[in-house]
């Protein structure tokens, strides 16, 4: 018997197997049962309320805090909703293709818990179950959405989806011949927002309604660790907007912020993904560099220019205490990889222009010194601001990773620089206390590269007369020990 006569007989020996385990094991009607038993899941209290919500509701909206178990739950349901349903078609929509792939990756992990009978070869953007129903991700666009017939869509982080209403109603034509379900999730961002608008609008009333605090994820009643809770408690201490938000699920927002949340959403993509480090590229680079060390990080933006649209391509932040060789190192070895940088501007307040010439040095080429005055920064904050209200820069919904305890929102990010007006008419920049504004400077200074910044005034030295005074003191005296009487 050839090699792949026995291969093929193992293969079908392991199905048969596999399907005589999966008919001895079968999956509970009831979800509470089938976490328990089959994932090895213990849900709280809030979460078998919410898993009620969806088995008994064609309309869902959950508003929940950070580390709350939304995704975990939300995950779990749509597997056992389709595992009980054959050949149900359900898809997963979200403001980035990273962010609609999330979900997929908790249901693969689900899945490695069950009998194999039940599901095909595990896939990053889709799950294949044996009784012919599909879980896919799908890019967060209405045209994408358009032509399916779907038994169930999900909307993750709805909240930060641009174009949220269109895509809604391209969502509503894929469930009206299926009768299907509509389930969306968020933390609250913009007010001017759909989900804003489920749960605060009466034409929304037949959706129902999950809302869930910190105070109910709180261990041991939930999975938020305490230490994670104080540690965003003194995060957000000059932040209280920040903190309602993220932490009590509520709609807030500072009205001294530059960029607001509204603006942001509008400028996000998603099907934009940002690009790694060992990846290699050409286009028009623009890189903004914010030098941090002890108390602040160092930021490094990469902007490409497309044909005068403003694309984020790549965002590093290191960790507290990096050298600045290390910091230099790794913009050397990106400008290298990716031709071509047209521009670098690094600010070189309190750290002086030495950095800047060893990066010359180095051979980083393009590189300019920026000095924060207060008017330079009015300046670089203006253009950012309009590069965003004129829809010429775009960027993902994404996390940056700064250390393996450490990761920031960009979107949040953006959100995080305040201003004031000043009695002689300048605008004053500031960031929350305990927060940092690294990655926003760094993104004015690259987004800034793409036009002639105004020259640094000149400060002209006016003596005080009590200096022209000692001057002429000093020249009596010289008088005086030359003999010299008039």
């Amino acid at each position: 018997m050839r090699q792949s006569q026995k291969t093929r007989i193992k293969e079908l020996q392991q199905r048969f197997k596999d399907h005589l385990e999966a008919k001895a094991k079968r999956i509970p009607e009831d979800f509470v049962k089938f976490t328990e038993h089959m994932l090895g899941l213990k849900l709280t209290a809030y979460q078998k309320e919410a898993a009620e919500l969806l088995s008994k509701n064609d309309s869902v909206a959950l508003r929940w805090s950070r580390q709350s178990g939304k995704t975990h739950l939300i995950s779990a349901w749509l597997l056992h909703y389709a595992l009980l349903h054959d050949g149900y078609q359900i898809a997963i929509v979200g403001p980035s293709w990273r962010q609609t792939k999330i979900p997929i990756t908790k249901i693969n992990g689900f899945l490695t818990r069950i009998p194999k009978g039940y599901y095909h070869k595990l896939q990053q953007t889709i799950v294949r179950l044996k009784n012919q129903s599909v879980i896919q991700a799908l890019p967060c666009s209405p045209e994408t959405v358009r032509g399916f017939s779907l038994n169930c869509v999900y909307m993750d982080e709805a909240n930060w989806i641009n174009h949220d209403e269109e895509l809604y109603d391209a969502i509503l034509f894929t469930l009206a011949t299926t009768g299907g379900k509509f389930i969306c999730s968020s933390t609250p961002g913009s007010a001017d927002s759909l989900f804003w608008k489920i749960f605060n609008r009466p034409q929304f009333a037949r959706f129902a309604k999950s809302h869930v605090t910190w105070e109910q994820a709180l261990e041991p009643n939930g999975p938020m660790r305490r230490k994670w809770l104080e540690d965003r408690k003194q995060e957000y201490e000059g932040d209280p907007w920040r903190w309602k938000r993220e932490l009590e699920a509520e709609w807030a927002e500072d009205e001294s912020v530059w960029i607001p949340l509204s603006l942001i959403t509008k400028c996000i993509d998603s099907e934009l993904e940002l690009w790694d480090f060992e990846s290699l590229h050409r286009g028009k680079f623009y890189g903004g560099l914010d030098l941090g060390k002890h108390q602040d990080y160092s930021a490094f933006i990469v902007i490409e220019d497309v044909d005068g649209k403003y694309l984020l391509r790549h965002v590093k932040v290191f960790p507290l205490e990096t050298k600045y060789a290390t910091v230099i190192g790794y913009v050397k070895t990106l400008t290298d990889r990716w031709q071509t940088f047209e521009k670098i501007r690094v600010d070189t307040t309190g750290v002086g222009e030495y950095i800047t010439e060893d990066m010359a040095n180095g051979g980083i080429e393009n590189v300019e010194a920026v000095t924060f005055t207060s008017s330079r920064k009015q300046e670089l904050a203006s253009i950012l601001k309009q590069r965003m209200l004129d829809a010429a820069y775009s960027f993902p919904f994404v996390n940056i990773q700064v250390s393996p305890n450490k990761s920031l929102s960009y979107v949040n990010e953006l959100n995080i620089e305040k201003f004031e007006l000043r009695k002689d008419g300048a605008l004053h920049f500031s960031h929350p206390q305990n927060q940092h504004d690294d990655v926003w400077w760094a993104t004015a200074l690259a987004i800034s590269c793409g036009v002639k910044l105004a020259p640094d005034p000149l400060l002209a030295v006016i003596p005080r007369r009590g200096n022209k005074l000692q001057q002429v003191r000093k020249k009596l005296n010289k008088r005086k020990v030359l003999g010299v009487t008039r």
